[in-house]
């Protein structure tokens, strides 16, 4: 597959070589200027890492200066599947070509998205398990509940209780589902919280970076018991 140049917003480490990846993906209808505060907040705990917000693939239905991962136009729970897998190609070529430019591993990785992007993001930790280490999903949800959770791939899912464009229901059930299917999931709530990613949850987000460990790091221990 051919290169694509980057386009979007980086923050790099100001040492040299990154030993982490994020890549933060904003929601319908925005740009990656809507995620510096957020990425911001995660470049100081995290100051080795680098940090990638890539323009949505498609302009905004309608026009506008805001970007989509996949139209919404006529958009139905039917529907939605396809117009996900549609765009996963693209996404997954951005993921393995920042991987290598920064000679970063998957497990290294962390993919993070608010909204449409989080819908990417927890897609992407299905199609492609263990692509990346990490998936935080803000404000997201599946576009369809998985029959096999990620076996490589930890999924932080965090929400605002009062979220009107993507009720929190959703993010109930995906847990629910993951937690079923044996998967490596966590599930961050915030009372009063919209459809945003505010400090609580940002604040969530991070100490589910310090202190989650894998579920699989775990088995391979208890293994070796």
């Amino acid at each position: 597959m051919t290169e694509q140049t980057f386009q979007g917003i980086e923050l790099l480490p100001e040492t040299g070589t990154a030993k982490q990846l994020f890549i933060l993906l904003h929601g319908v209808g925005a740009r990656p200027s809507d995620l510096l505060p957020l990425s911001s907040k995660l470049k100081k705990v995290f100051p080795d890492a680098a940090f990638l917000l890539p323009e949505g693939t498609y302009p905004l239905d309608g026009g506008g200066p805001g970007r989509q991962w996949f139209s919404i136009r006529g958009v139905t729970e039917a529907n939605r599947v396809a117009r996900v897998a549609e765009a996963m190609p693209g996404l997954h070529a951005l993921v393995k070509q920042s991987q290598d430019r920064f000679n970063v591993l998957q497990s290294d990785t962390a993919l993070v998205g608010f909204s449409q992007g989080a819908i990417m993001a927890l897609e992407f930790s299905i199609v492609h398990d263990g692509g990346v280490g990490r998936v935080l999903a803000f404000s997201g949800r599946f576009a369809q509940l998985p029959e096999k959770a990620p076996e490589l791939t930890t999924l932080h899912l965090l929400h605002g209780e009062n979220d009107p464009v993507i009720p929190v229901f959703h993010a109930e059930v995906a847990f629910a589902r993951l937690t079923d299917l044996d998967g490596d999931a966590t599930l961050d709530i915030a009372s009063t919280v919209g459809h945003e990613i505010n400090a609580v949850l940002a604040n969530c987000a991070i100490q589910r970076l310090q202190t989650c460990i894998p579920l699989r790091s775990w088995k391979k221990a208890l293994e070796g018991i």
